[in-house]
Formats: structure tokens, sequence, C-alpha cells
């Protein structure tokens, strides 16, 4: 089954844990060959989702978010080899809150349906920042 939003249990728990935190959002990102718009329009995922990143971008730099790793997915090395991601990266919001406001933003709303039409399947994993330490899992 593939995953493109959040469902509503889910957000919810999102909106309850701390929002007044820095949070790191690891995304994946699994695009379809062809968009699915909506309207009908024509275009391949890539440039559908490189349209929502024109359109949200702005949005995402005015709340204070920005990007802290990218990288390019090769080999699935461990897990599920269908499990092949096109996107890799970590975007850093300043708060939970600067997150959930940029979901409510009406530009970004509109934005989105590129995003929507772009993705075949995602992951989106919320996370703590913490200081890492010299070893494998170890923090400071």
């Amino acid at each position: 089954m593939p995953y493109i939003d959040p469902d509503r249990e889910t957000f919810a728990r999102f909106r309850d844990l701390p929002t007044d935190k820095p949070i790191h959002m690891l995304n994946l990102i699994k695009l379809r060959a062809q968009a699915r718009y909506e309207d009908g329009r024509k275009a391949t995922g890539a440039e559908a989702y490189a349209a929502y990143g024109r359109e949200s971008g702005p949005i995402f730099q005015r709340l204070g978010g920005r990007q802290v790793w990218i990288g390019n997915p090769e080999l699935m090395l461990i897990g599920p080899a269908e499990e092949a991601w096109d996107i890799a990266f970590i975007a850093e919001y300043p708060t939970a809150q600067a997150f959930i406001d940029m979901l409510r933003d009406p530009v970004y709303r509109e934005a989105v349906k590129h995003r929507t039409a772009a993705v075949a399947d995602s992951r989106l994993l919320r996370l703590s920042p913490l200081a890492p330490g010299a070893m494998f899992g170890e923090t400071r």
C-alpha cells in the first residue's frame, strides 16, 4: 500500500508531541514515471515534484525551514528491495509548529497538488535532533 499523506489519527499524534522544539523530517520519496494531475496536465513525476519544491520552498524558508541533508538512494542494502527510493532528504524545522503552519498555509496547500501528482509512495519520519557521538547510535 502506498503512503502519500498522513492519516488523521497519525497527524493527531504528531500534533500531540511537543510543538515548541526543533524537528527533523526524514523524507523518502518514490516518484511516479508520469505525474497524475486531477486536471489531466502532463508532466513526469520528477517535473511535478520539482514544481512542488519551487512553489512550497518560499513558505518552507519563511517559516525557518532548511534542508540539512540530501542523498541519492542507490541500493537498499537492508530492507525490502521493492522499497527503492528516488529522493532522500532531511528537512529541519525550527519547531514542529512551523511544520504545522506550513501545512496550513494557503499557498502551500495549493503547491501540494504537485506533490500528490508526483509521488507514488513515500515515508516521512519525524525525528528529534540530537548531537551525534563518536560511535554508531551514540549521542553526546
